[in-house]
């Protein structure tokens, strides 16, 4: 067991275990800890030293710098748990004792499973899986997730808190074969295979918090809609979500209050308040609340929205600190293609004097149907207010927003309720906070009040559909190469399907929400970084080929796999009449192969346990614990610097060599976006929801070439695109942004 002061053997013991299977000579690595340094100071000192010889040619030290870290880890718990560090895991019962004892780790763990069945689970942990983490992946999980008491001091150490989650995921499976579950959830997670996301990472299996990513909100043009809503944000952003908020139905600026003409403020002033919630209420203590606010285009409010973050102009009308996204209908598109006309209206006036709401439509075919019916009716009603703007002029106010804000998201609305498979049970009226996000909405409604026998307050509502995800990712360079997919995908659709039911959340219509279409998000990151082990060019037909066959393969076994937990758990409630239980779902992908025929029968037979499955979230965060590259990006550069508060951590691209240095030098800001956009489009065609996809651009982009890119991505089937995120640098061969 390693000292609480450093000696020249125990410095030795550290370099020597940090050296180990990494071609790098530590009788070569010569450095002087100060005498004063306890084990904890050193193993930090030694990593820092590590990192500083870590660039382009030397990535391998990131993995030194880990073992460093590892070793502090373990020694820190063997001092905190009482047990031989030279062991580096303890006694896995003594720890869930220990911190549900402290509060900690809910009793669940304890109360469901036996001290065999737990000690059965301890003989499975691997330490030697530790050694894969990179140094800035080990430290952010150390940093963020692993379970500690309330002084954070360190307890749980990472293969510990694989176990963790897979065991809380896994507690109410039936006793016969939970043990077996446990033990593939714990081999996807422990071999960096796939990741959970952020909530569930941190929260499975402890007191608090809960496991759900994102909500969605849709405000009813009520004070008492606008003002119940903000609470409920306020609770779901205590507990660490994040929140899309659709305010389409809200009247807009001069609308009616009660027949006193020109009384409304419009939709500014309630989102400056749900700015001050997103600020005030917090996550955690961690950050301040992620909410994004969505409105129609056609929306007589929409340019003093656009102009929400905006950094000049009147503050009062600013909101700085929400994320802005725009429904965007296709007719909208083609008449800024065109140069035409555009025509806004207040939503309140459209249902007063034309007995319809606007919103509530969508065009079931490209070209004409419902949507533009209606608009085309508004346009001509001579007993409406209406703003006439060329169309262009609108969405140049969006570029420039962009361009210097990042926002507003793009959600183009046709496209999404085409494509929503769940289309025989409501309307789909923006995305999340982070736009791959696509499920049924509608707003709660208040009915009355009154009081019960006992003289209690009583509040009726009628709940609608508050939009809940639920996500894990797969680790495409890591699963693809080692061909795993079947076995993982069957183990992970489990693992998101049992988090609807152990969840708790604070709201009791995202808890009705989630029981009704026990949507999932099964995502993917690291294709960068898979594109790299493969040695695919970004910009190339054979990218945009691989990612239709891969995504397809990704799409029919995650079918699959929730078709059988249907046929043995039963399907979600809302399954009859849907796309699935019709077949039209395969009919409108064109899944004519056998193959897809079958699982086409199966379903309609079998049912389907998810009403929505799959969606690509931008997960940085975990792919950057699991050592690959974030979502779909390509990466920012092949060698950079990640901030944090007392250092910069130095950061490659995963397993860069001579091999995939080549792949990796096209990065974010050099690679021809209109290659990404084709990328997208070929993988959204299997993705029954949508994808969280970044535009990468100098932000001296010619505004000709931007609209490009935004008509590309509609055109294309895009249902929704992110952040346009661009640099004020001079970007490196960037000839595509020229043309």
């Amino acid at each position: 067991m390693l000292t609480e002061t450093t000696t020249k053997e125990s410095i030795d013991e550290l370099i020597s275990f940090a050296m180990k299977d990494l071609q790098i000579n530590s009788a070569e690595w010569n450095v002087n800890i100060p005498d004063e340094f306890t084990i904890e100071k050193a193993a930090d000192y030694l990593a820092k030293k590590a990192l500083e010889n870590m660039d382009e040619a030397n990535p391998n030290w990131t993995f030194v710098a880990s073992r460093f870290l590892l070793q502090s880890l373990y020694h820190q718990a063997a001092n905190n748990r009482g047990y031989d560090g030279a062991k580096k895991y303890g006694n896995f019962y003594n720890l869930l004792e220990m911190l549900t004892e402290g509060g900690i780790y809910t009793p669940k763990l304890l109360d469901k499973y036996s001290k065999e069945e737990i000690d059965f689970l301890a003989g499975k942990i691997n330490p030697e899986q530790d050694l894969t983490f990179t140094y800035l992946g080990l430290y952010t999980l150390a940093n963020r997730y692993l379970a500690t008491d309330h002084e954070k001091n360190v307890y749980e150490l990472p293969q510990e808190r694989w176990m963790v989650i897979a065991m809380h995921l896994m507690q109410d499976e039936d006793q016969s074969v939970r043990l077996n579950l446990v033990l593939e959830s714990y081999w996807a997670l422990s071999n960096l295979y796939m990741t959970v996301a952020t909530p569930t990472l941190a929260n499975a299996g402890k007191t608090h918090g809960q496991l759900s990513s994102c909500f969605i909100d849709t405000v009813d043009d009520s004070l008492q809609s606008i003002y119940d809503s903000n609470t409920d944000i306020a609770k779901l952003s205590k507990n660490g979500g994040g929140i899309g908020v659709y305010m389409g139905k809200i009247r807009a600026r001069g609308s009616s209050i009660k027949g006193f003409k020109g009384m409304s403020s419009g939709v500014v002033p309630w989102i400056k308040q749900l700015n001050n919630t997103a600020v005030s209420v917090d996550q955690l203590g961690t950050r301040k609340g992620a909410i994004a606010c969505y409105l129609d285009i056609w929306h007589k409010d929409i340019e003093s929205f656009l102009d929400l973050k905006l950094n000049n102009g009147d503050d009062r009308m600013r909101a700085h600190d929400i994320f802005t996204g725009v429904c965007i209908p296709d007719l909208f598109m083609e008449q800024v293609e065109a140069r035409g006309d555009w025509y806004l209206f207040d939503p309140h006036e459209v249902r007063e004097v034309m007995g319809f709401s606007l919103e509530d439509f969508y065009d079931e075919e490209k070209g004409s149907a419902s949507w533009r019916e209606k608009y085309v009716e508004c346009v001509g009603s001579n007993q409406l207010s209406k703003k006439k703007v060329p169309a262009i002029d609108i969405m140049k106010r969006i570029m420039k927003s962009q361009l210097e804000s990042g926002t507003p998201f793009m959600f183009y609305r046709d496209e999404v309720n085409r494509q929503n498979s769940n289309n025989h049970n409501g309307i789909i009226y923006c995305s999340n906070l982070c736009t791959e996000i696509t499920q049924n909405q509608s707003p709660t409604e208040f009915l009355e009040e009154h009081t019960d026998e006992n003289g209690y307050l009583v509040k009726k509502y009628k709940p609608g559909d508050y939009v809940v995800c639920n996500l894990s990712s797969i680790n495409l360079g890591k699963a693809v190469t080692e061909e795993v997919l079947e076995r993982l995908i069957k183990i992970q659709v489990r693992m998101l399907d049992n988090v609807i039911d152990i969840n708790t959340l604070p709201i009791m219509q995202t808890q009705m929400t989630n029981q009704k279409y026990r949507a999932i998000g099964l995502g993917t990151f690291g294709w960068h970084h898979l594109l790299a082990k493969k040695n695919i060019q970004w910009e190339s037909e054979e990218a945009v080929e691989f990612a239709d066959e891969l995504y397809e393969k990704i799409a029919y076994l995650t079918i699959q796999s929730s078709m059988e937990l249907s046929a043995e758990k039963g399907s979600y409630p809302a399954f009859s009449g849907s796309k699935w239980n019709t077949g039209a779902y395969f009919d409108d992908k064109g899944y004519t192969s056998p193959e897809w025929q079958e699982l086409k029968s199966q379903v309609m037979a079998n049912g389907m346990r998810n009403g929505y499955l799959m969606a690509v979230a931008p997960n940085s965060t975990t792919a950057m614990i699991a050592g690959s590259t974030a979502s779909i990006d390509p990466v920012f550069k092949s060698f950079y610097h990640e901030e944090k508060k007392d250092f910069k951590i130095p950061t490659t691209a995963p397993e860069l060599d001579h091999h995939t240095y080549n792949i990796y030098r096209r990065s974010a800001y050099i690679v021809d976006q209109r290659w990404s956009v084709k990328q997208n489009a070929a993988r959204q065609k299997h993705i029954d929801q949508s994808i969280s996809f970044n535009f990468y651009v100098p932000n001296t982009i010619r505004a000709s070439v931007l609209l490009d890119l935004h008509l590309q991505a509609w055109k294309e089937g895009l249902k929704t695109t992110y952040y346009v995120r661009s640099t004020s640098n001079d970007v490196e061969e960037c000839e595509w942004c020229q043309s």
